[in-house]
């Protein structure tokens, strides 16, 4: 059972109903109570298309945040095939936090990175919350370089709150490692797709996601900084968080409008942690099309109108 966030509790209690009628029609049915399931079943669906057809900026970034929400494992193992998962930086340690190895997918041998949070409070500890160490993010340089001298289009899947900024990673050079991992990538000849699959905060994000097509789930959200964060910056008060999340514009469908990321992914109707395998589908196809329209550019292209993709970005035409 996923969690259920404070919009949802009109949800959880047309589903508690439910199943609570299901139970009976399964000891004894009749044709009463399989009419009342029918018309329970098509209020719940009217009712999750209603919440979820309006959704705040805020909402959408508790949706993006619900820990029941498949992360990069999840994807990983519902979309491809012969994933080999590589440790280690080289220099440090291995960090839980980021992801990543060759596996197939659609045919082809990629390379996948991707943030880890972890679904239940252990695993979530183990993985720092999703918030990398440097030798997280220098584990995945070490992977974006094996993907450019293989050959292989690097498919990376964004969902952090940010960066670990504790004394001890600034110490072993987080800010260097962020900024060499964006280098690198701006750089980096192969084809890249990334896809923000949750919460894409700050440079711990950017780090991830700097790539020829850049792809959010419906109910994701990327911007410069958590809006507790954010709020506590302009305001001093983390508790105007809504309030900055509407200021930010975070939303796949602002990102969209403003040219920042090239595609929406749909998620299912009560969001990508109602139904993993069609939030995997959705994934799939997108992830397909996306790799086959790079498929085949010369480099010097790619680098080119990657170059010219970011240079676009936040470009204001003077009146």
């Amino acid at each position: 059972m996923t969690e259920s966030l404070d919009f949802e509790r009109p949800l959880a209690d047309l589903r508690r109903r439910l199943e609570v009628l299901e139970k009976q029609i399964a000891t004894h049915e009749t044709p009463e109570l399989s009419a009342q399931r029918d018309r329970l079943r098509e209020e719940l669906d009217a009712k999750i298309h209603e919440i979820y057809g309006q959704l705040s900026r805020w909402q959408k970034v508790q949706v993006a945040r619900v820990r029941s929400r498949p992360q990069t494992l999840d994807y990983v193992k519902a979309l491809f095939a012969d994933f080999v998962e590589l440790h280690g930086d080289r220099r440090f340690g291995d960090d839980a936090a980021v992801v990543g190895g060759p596996a197939r997918f659609d045919g082809r041998v990629v390379m996948v990175v991707g943030h880890q949070r972890g679904h239940d409070t252990r695993e979530s500890v183990n993985r720092n919350f999703g918030s990398p160490h440097p030798e997280g993010y220098r584990k995945a340089l070490r992977l974006y370089r094996l993907a450019e001298k293989y050959q292989m289009p690097l498919v990376t899947f964004v969902d952090t709150p940010g960066a670990w900024t504790a004394l001890p990673d600034e110490e072993r050079g987080q800010a260097w490692a962020l900024a060499e991992n964006i280098g690198v990538m701006a750089d980096l000849r192969t084809p890249i797709v990334a896809l923000v699959i949750g919460e894409g905060g700050s440079g711990g994000a950017l780090a991830l996601s700097v790539a020829d097509r850049l792809l959010m789930l419906e109910h994701a959200v990327y911007s410069v900084a958590p809006s507790e964060q954010v709020a506590n910056i302009l305001w001093k008060d983390p508790k105007l968080a809504p309030l900055a999340a509407e200021a930010v514009k975070l939303t796949a469908q602002d990102l969209l409008e403003l040219g920042i990321i090239d595609r929406v992914v749909p998620e299912p109707p009560a969001g990508a942690h109602s139904d993993y395998a069609a939030s995997a589908e959705s994934v799939r196809v997108a992830l397909q099309e996306e790799l086959d329209r790079l498929d085949g550019r010369n480099h010097d292209d790619l680098l080119a109108q990657r170059y010219v993709k970011y240079r676009r970005i936040g470009a204001v035409n003077g009146g």
